[in-house]
């Protein structure tokens, strides 16, 4: 019998995983790592296609070694699990730009030449950078108290939420989380919030603004 609750992505393709995978697998467990590794995939190619957007979209005013640095910069910061190589190939009047990322992924763009482009450093130049949206996180027993956390804007609250379950259950099988373990901490949120790192956070398209929950703020009647 289908679940009336389950959870809805805003993708298409999902839903139909949601409900196609409990028909053909009664292995819990393995439909949830195929959902999982599905939601990956398109994450991937949505990434994919915003940085080949960008490369097609943004002129590098020449291929000096500062505006290597500046490429270098804006892609390190983005993909700042993954290597990232720049090149200016003169003969072409382009910069090549490749990222390989430890999943395998690898990106491949070539920057075009303009002399009015702005410089890459420029604050009005168009940057290469995931945006961002608050996700507040609330455990079911204690709604009231809140971390505030953001979520890359392409990713539904469902999706955020799946990858915060699964980046936790992984974190304690880490070396990291097992250090913790072995000193005293208890696998759960709290404690999983307050140790995973940065990076493993942006991987899955999260942030963490704040280690500790805050309690939540409910105005007065007639505060507008």
């Amino acid at each position: 019998m289908k679940k009336k609750n389950a959870k809805k992505s805003d993708n298409p393709l999902l839903n139909v995983l949601q409900d196609v995978l409990p028909k053909t697998t009664k292995d819990a467990k393995l439909a949830g790592r195929i959902l999982r590794a599905v939601e990956q995939e398109l994450r991937a190619k949505e990434r994919e296609k915003e940085f080949q957007k960008f490369c097609t979209k943004t002129a590098v005013p020449n291929l000096q070694a500062k505006t290597v640095k500046d490429v270098e910069k804006i892609m390190g910061d983005t993909f700042n699990e993954g290597d990232v190589m720049v090149k200016p190939l003169n003969a072409d009047e382009v910069m090549a730009v490749e990222v390989n990322l430890p999943d395998g992924s690898q990106y491949y763009g070539e920057m075009k030449v303009d002399p009015e482009a702005p410089a890459l450093d420029d604050p009005d130049a168009e940057e290469f950078k995931p945006k961002f949206i608050a996700f507040p996180v609330a455990l079911s027993g204690d709604p009231e108290n809140v971390w505030f956390m953001a979520k890359r804007e392409d990713l539904s609250n469902d999706e955020a939420g799946r990858a915060i379950e699964k980046l936790q259950a992984e974190f304690w099988e880490t070396k990291a989380g097992q250090n913790a373990l072995r000193k005293g901490a208890e696998r759960n949120f709290p404690e999983f919030v307050e140790r995973v790192s940065a990076g493993l956070l942006r991987e899955e398209g999260l942030k963490r603004h704040y280690k500790q929950p805050e309690a939540v703020k409910v105005l007065r009647k007639g505060v507008e």
